[in-house]
């Protein structure tokens, strides 16, 4: 697939690897709650403790075994995990698959899901019935730029992730480091590295959503100075290993 390099007058890791974390509770919460034209999502917790279902366990230890199995140099070296527990939970079964500990997982509160503010737990349904103003102002402003009171907007969150570049640049050059985090971070992630613009990133997260343990890679340039694509949502690991490919949003669409 095409591939885009960002330079750089700092290092950058060996290999990088943002992916989203395997299906949660939430996902299947969501999906209930939109099928059955529900105005809220039903969650038995608050977002950021939304654990892996059963399914998610199992997809994030295909992910594992994957990654295991790689060349040596070529395995992840470095773990680090949005500090929600769906996230928490995969990036940890990967790094105990390649015989580390919960303890090597560096999490960072900048991987954290996309904060929705007021919208949060609302379906499509939910937010035209209970907020139409937003609804429409959504419609107008487009999501790179809408913030929910109370929320972000896809554009907050780049401007968190920035920074993460930068430590990536000054703390893990040449490492190969594996991020668990979630889909608009993935999705920020690429707008970043492959300096899109807002039409191009969008464009992308319409054609389909980041599939559950979905990977994005990118490797060192020839040069050492910046990152290439070498490939999206990469789901072989969990086609290998017999476990089913789910790709549900975290949020409705209207909310992300």
């Amino acid at each position: 697939m095409g591939a885009a390099v960002i330079q750089g007058n700092v290092g950058w890791p060996r290999r990088l690897w943002i992916v989203r974390h395997g299906e949660s509770a939430g996902n299947v919460a969501r999906d209930r709650a939109e099928a059955s034209g529900a105005p809220l999502i039903d969650l038995e917790h608050r977002d950021a403790d939304v654990p892996l279902s059963p399914l998610g366990l199992e997809q994030s230890q295909a992910l594992g075994a994957w990654a295991r199995a790689l060349p040596e140099p070529d395995r992840p070296t470095t773990f680090m995990a949005s500090p929600y527990k769906r996230a928490r939970e995969t990036a940890v079964a990967v790094a105990v698959a390649m015989g580390c500990s919960s303890e090597d997982v560096v999490v960072d509160e900048r991987l954290r899901e996309k904060e929705f503010g007021v919208l949060d737990r609302y379906t499509r349904a939910g937010i035209r019935a209970r907020f139409p103003e937003l609804a429409e102002q959504r419609q107008l402003v487009g999501k790179f730029y809408f913030r929910p009171p109370g929320g972000e907007s896809w554009c907050d969150v780049v401007l968190r992730l920035r920074s993460m570049l930068g430590d990536l640049q000054r703390n893990h050059a040449g490492e190969r480091v594996m991020i668990v985090a979630h889909q608009v971070i993935v999705n920020c992630f690429r707008y970043l590295l492959e300096r899109m613009d807002e039409g191009t990133i969008l464009a992308i997260d319409r054609n389909g959503d980041v599939p559950n343990c979905g990977i994005t890679e990118y490797v060192e340039a020839p040069d050492g100075c910046g990152l290439v694509l070498r490939r999206t949502n990469f789901v072989a690991p969990l086609v290998e290993a017999g476990s089913p490919v789910t790709i549900e949003s975290d949020r409705p669409k209207g909310a992300r």
